[in-house]
Parts: C-alpha cells; structure tokens; sequence
C-alpha cells in the first residue's frame, strides 16, 4: 500500500529525504506521516500531516530538523532530514489512515491503517 524509500548510511549532520507513495489515491481527510523503529526499542512518532488542515506535527526530538511535506501533483509524502544524529538510526516506517486522526490519537501507532515496508536510516557517528 505505502511504498517508502531515501534511506541510506550518513554521517552526524548530515540530510537525507524520505519519499512515500501509496498506491492509492489519499482523500482530503487522510492523515499521513512517519514513524521510526529503532533497534531494541519500541516504535515511536516522528511527523505526521493531517490532510483536512495540513497541520503538521512533529516529535519534540526532531522539531526543528525535519520537516514533512506533500506533493499533490505527485501524490507523495516526504520526510526531510537535516542536521541527523546518531540516535536518528531507524528504520522509518510511513503510515497513512483515511480518517482525519484525532490529534490527541496522533502519536499513537494504532491509529494508522496502513504501514509501509520501511526505509532503514543508518547516522554514523
């Protein structure tokens, strides 16, 4: 449903871009956005957008270094990163709901239908 891609081996302060494109058609109620495995850890909140107010939110350890956006024309989300760190080494997962997901439900992975095989993120110290 979610194909996702950009991951790579970089090093601190580096940027990478991740792309996600779902193989259908997103609605103007649909939430998309990432999250992030990292290894022995739970899965966490990154970024999401909701597509009714292009909101977008951001988890406090990546507010100010990543930004997601959206390609209509495209039908592509994205995930820019800059300024990467170490602990940035996942694998990050994009997820999409065609529901406009509650904001106080946005950090909760449940909440999303639909996940993406993942792109691994690897940040050399």
């Amino acid at each position: 449903q979610l194909q996702a891609s950009g991951g790579g081996l970089v090093q601190t302060g580096s940027s990478l871009r991740l792309s996600c494109v779902p193989s259908t058609r997103t609605s103007r109620t649909s939430t998309m956005g990432w999250f992030r495995q990292a290894p022995g850890k739970e899965r966490e909140f990154v970024a999401v957008m909701r597509f009714t107010s292009g909101s977008r939110y951001y988890a406090d350890s990546v507010k100010g270094r990543f930004t997601i956006s959206r390609d209509n024309a495209e039908n592509t989300l994205y995930l820019q990163m800059n300024s990467l760190k170490p602990e940035d080494t996942a694998v990050y997962y994009c997820v999409l709901t065609q529901s406009s997901v509650i904001i106080s439900n946005l950090y909760n992975p449940e909440a999303y239908h639909y996940w993406g095989q993942g792109t691994v993120v690897t940040v050399s110290s």
